[in-house]
């Protein structure tokens, strides 16, 4: 009798430690998604809450300091988008501007149920909490002679992240709410690079760009990428 019971419980254990291995990513997953989903509400929430008060300031600092930046990379011919460490690093930290968090917007896409913060500078820590701008790349405020590129896991230890957007269809939408507006663009294409080209990421004379970008897995192990490209458009 007392051989059964524990062998009961060792075959209890083995059972829940089973489920438990499981379930892990499932539950980590939504834990992820749901930390992004109340970040994202929290910043439009404050996004909403100071809409009439930034309408009355003067001009941001950040604002006029980020336009420049923008300006200053498309004349330079993005000479500085060469390696890892450049579009890891952020361009701003925004607590140089008094702001207490560095998320810088948030990304939503109506058709995939998609709405993710956005952090500067494609960091492992900021892939890990959200969508992330690729410094070197125009900052997501917009404007003639731009291309911002944000990329996001192509899921990532049970959480959704950027997972279906090769699912997008031309004429889709995507919006950019930044710290202080919200910028619609539509998408033009989906297709897939390999990781060594870059042509695909780099401003566009005349134009105002955005590319999501996440990975793409091929035979073999090869990891590829998936680019979304955007263009901007008057919102509806």
């Amino acid at each position: 009798m007392k051989g059964k019971l524990v062998a009961l419980i060792l075959l209890l254990t083995a059972f829940l430690g089973g489920m438990g291995a499981f379930l892990y990513p499932i539950v980590n997953g939504l834990l992820l998604d749901r930390q992004q989903s109340r970040t994202a509400q929290l910043f439009l929430s404050r996004e909403e809450e100071q809409d009439e008060i930034q309408a009355s300031e003067p001009a941001d600092p950040l604002r006029i300091a980020m336009e420049a930046y923008n300006q200053r990379i498309f004349e330079e011919g993005q000479a500085g988008f060469n390696s890892v460490a450049a579009y890891e690093t952020p361009s701003f930290l925004l607590s140089d501007y008094g702001l207490e968090e560095e998320v810088f917007g948030v990304i939503s896409i109506p058709s995939l149920n998609v709405g993710m913060p956005i952090y500067l500078g494609a960091s492992a820590e900021n892939l890990a909490l959200g969508a992330a701008h690729l410094s070197q790349t125009s900052l997501p405020i917009g404007g003639e002679n731009t291309n911002c590129v944000i990329a996001g896991h192509r899921g990532w230890r049970g959480g959704a992240y950027f997972r279906d957007i090769p699912r997008l269809k031309a004429g889709e939408l995507v919006e950019i709410t930044n710290l202080w507006e919200t910028l619609t663009y539509q998408v033009n294409e989906v297709k897939t690079i390999y990781p060594q080209s870059s042509t695909a990421l780099l401003i566009q004379p005349g134009q105002d760009l955005l590319t999501l970008m996440t990975c793409e897995y091929a035979p073999g192990g090869v990891k590829n990428r998936c680019l979304v490209i955007c263009e901007r458009v008057e919102a509806s």
